[in-house]
């Protein structure tokens, strides 16, 4: 790959009388090509462009299930863990693009490396990376007086990819800036699967594809769950246990895809703001007084915790508007959080078993969070997070209350 720090471009200049060899026409191949992948990668960027999802493969029977003239307990030819990656097109990050036509299957034993092929459960990570291979063998003309060459060479080089399968949790691309540095590591990772047993099939619960890399110059840190429902109803109450106005360990709680600074959480940042409902006067707004309670030291964190620090009193029919002004939060790499909490389905997360400040409302089923369409996000792999790739803006959700009656 060209480094565009150290490497001047050089392209063939042509003359009455020169005398080119194939080394010549190959530098002339090279300089366009080496052209079209800085460009590619500093300007459009690289990652999934469309499709190259990971799916169970097809066939696969789930345990139990029977097959037109065999037993459920027969052992079947496709019984192992196997997938398969969907038609796309992909960009690494050195700018090479690869095109998978047709989708193609998996075996997740035979792709993996001797090393990795041990017995038990596992979690395994399946990615592409851009190949090349020499085709078309072709007769020579003369051989070169110069040179140790065959009387027959491969004519063409076709460009394709390789299905990598590892065991070990793949490096992330920690790098601010992906035009003018090397990448070191050039699979473009597509999924996590796991507790994969090689002998048994895979299901669709055990694929997580939010690993992948959209196409994009860079991948910006977005809301990845929060510890209240959107649009849900609570009581006053449970309002109470989830904003902390009594219990200093409660609290409103967000969590990032990778990590923000600390120092960019400051007051201002974040605001409760209580819309009056009620059957009298109404659509009164007033603010609910608040503060950062975590994290309480560090550099970088990828999550934070905002408690009610005053005990104005929430009624019936009122309306909690939190407001995350997700511009002023910044990465590991100065930008902005991207943060628009787009159709509100930025997804709900607990704090972990028996945290304090949570209430016993039921955790949302799928049904539930999916009931107004738009299952996925628009790169068709989920779960939802913040986000439009713009960067930035505020981000916005609510809740109403009730007095239980």
């Amino acid at each position: 790959m060209t480094d565009v720090s150290t490497q001047p471009f050089r392209r063939l200049r042509y003359f009455h009388g020169q005398l080119l060899t194939a080394r010549d026409f190959q530098r002339e191949q090279e300089y366009f090509r080496e052209k079209l992948k800085l460009r590619m990668r500093c300007l459009l960027g690289y990652g999934v462009v469309c499709g190259l999802l990971v799916e169970p493969a097809p066939g696969v029977k789930e345990s139990g299930e029977k097959e037109s003239g065999k037993e459920s307990g027969e052992k079947e030819s496709h019984g192992r863990a196997k997938v398969r990656i969907t038609s796309g097109l992909g960009v690494d990050c050195e700018g090479n693009e690869f095109v998978v036509n047709g989708g193609c299957e998996v075996d997740l034993r035979q792709a993996a490396d001797a090393g990795d092929r041990t017995t038990g459960h596992r979690t395994v990570w399946i990615g592409i990376e851009y190949t090349e291979r020499e085709v078309e063998p072709t007769r020579t003309v003369h051989n070169s007086s110069c040179a140790d060459t065959s009387d027959c060479q491969h004519g063409y080089i076709e460009e394709s990819y390789a299905v990598r399968v590892t065991t070990h949790e793949p490096p992330e691309d920690e790098r601010c800036e992906t035009c003018c540095s090397r990448c070191e590591h050039k699979v473009l990772w597509l999924a996590r699967i796991d507790d994969v047993d090689w002998d048994h099939p895979v299901r669709a619960d055990q694929i997580h594809m939010n690993i992948r890399r959209q196409f994009a110059t860079r991948k910006l840190t977005v809301i990845t769950g929060v510890n209240w429902i959107h649009g849900y109803t609570y009581t006053v109450d449970e309002a109470k246990r989830l904003l902390g106005t009594q219990n200093n360990s409660g609290g409103l709680v967000v969590h990032f895809s990778d990590d923000i600074r600390v120092d960019s959480l400051t007051p201002g940042v974040m605001d409760i703001q209580v819309i009056d409902g009620g059957s009298g006067r109404s659509a009164s707004p007033w603010y609910m007084g608040g503060k950062f309670e975590e994290p309480t030291g560090g550099e970088y964190t990828r999550r934070f915790r905002f408690r009610q620090t005053t005990r104005e009193v929430l009624q019936d029919d009122d309306r909690v508007l939190i407001r995350l002004r997700a511009a002023f939060l910044l990465d590991r790499c100065c930008r902005p959080v991207d943060g628009t909490n787009v159709g509100g389905k930025v997804p709900f997360v607990r704090r972990g078993p028996g945290a304090s400040g949570e209430g016993d409302w039921p955790e949302p089923s799928l049904e539930e969070m999916t009931a107004r369409g738009c299952a996925l996000p628009p790169s068709g792999v989920g779960p939802w997070t913040s986000g439009t790739g713009a960067g930035g803006e505020v981000f916005e959700s609510w809740f109403y209350i009730t007095d239980g009656h």
